[in-house]
């Protein structure tokens, strides 16, 4: 792995070099850690390993090195799938320019944080319906729960998470968590084959209803139940798309299907958080 470079780490560079300086501390991994480079008028050194000094990189955009060069961490192959630096240090992404992760009054980790709390994690089997960038896999094992299993659907985005120092998997990690289980399948394909009653709480973060209508299903929400134990917890994300557009209450409408599967249910920040009923 080589070091990932943004915008203002340039800008920090280019000040360092005017200024005569022979070394700059800064991060080269979206602020999870600190270095010491030293600049040289061939390029500069980290990890006894020489740079060159990047040309002008674009804000909103996380670099990494690839094939003697500084890329972007992006891909486009049925869409533009793109890591976005954040002010926080953990990085949202986006798809084809929707921005999937808040990050405008928190950081896209401390948000997961918060949300997964809800599910109380400790010591709890805990499905993750749609893992993105596996903040809340990262969060549910930092609060002790004793097993995830995470469904990603995208390849592309396996591969953002892979080059994300802040994601549970990466590859600046050397040790493997066997405690968490990444799958890249499509969890409404695999839900039915899943045993029932395995799972002592589930984390739905679903794309917006408009990218991902059948995760929003009733059926689904069907599945959702038969997989968790009674008195079990789901947080499900929803936040509020089109609210203000065409008055359309998306959180209201998944809590009235989560009733009809079997939950009792509650509108809590940007989401709902329900518990299976003992039946």
């Amino acid at each position: 792995m080589g070091p990932l470079l943004t915008s203002s780490v340039q800008t920090a560079l280019q000040a360092a070099r005017a200024a005569g300086n022979g070394s700059l501390r800064c991060s080269l991994d979206l602020a999870k850690s600190e270095a010491t480079i030293s600049l040289h008028d061939e390029g500069w050194r980290w990890s006894e390993q020489l740079f060159p000094y990047p040309p002008v990189l674009k804000q909103r955009t996380v670099y990494h090195w690839e094939a003697g060069d500084f890329r972007p961490v992006a891909r486009f192959t049925t869409a533009l799938i793109k890591l976005i630096p954040t002010d926080w240090g953990p990085p949202t992404f986006e798809i084809d320019g929707i921005k999937m992760l808040p990050t405008a009054r928190v950081s896209p980790m401390a948000d997961a944080e918060q949300k997964v709390r809800l599910v109380e994690p400790a010591g709890k089997r805990i499905l993750d319906t749609c893992g993105g960038l596996g903040y809340f896999a990262a969060c549910a094992r930092s609060a002790e729960g004793s097993q995830v299993l995470s469904f990603e659907i995208n390849p592309d985005v396996i591969w953002l998470r892979s080059l994300n120092p802040w994601s549970p998997d990466h590859r600046w990690v050397p040790r493997v968590d066997e405690a968490l289980t990444l799958v890249n399948a499509d969890v409404g394909e695999r839900l039915e084959s899943l045993p029932s009653e395995s799972f002592d709480a589930v984390l739905h973060d679903p794309p917006r209803f408009g990218i991902a209508g059948e995760l929003y299903s009733q059926e689904f929400y069907h599945q959702l139940a038969r997989v968790l134990r009674r008195r079990g917890r789901l947080f499900h994300y929803t936040g509020s798309p089109n609210k203000l557009t065409s008055g359309r209450d998306v959180p209201r409408e998944v809590a009235a299907r989560l009733k009809r599967a079997g939950f009792s249910v509650e509108l809590i920040g940007d989401g709902v958080l329900a518990r299976k009923l003992a039946r």
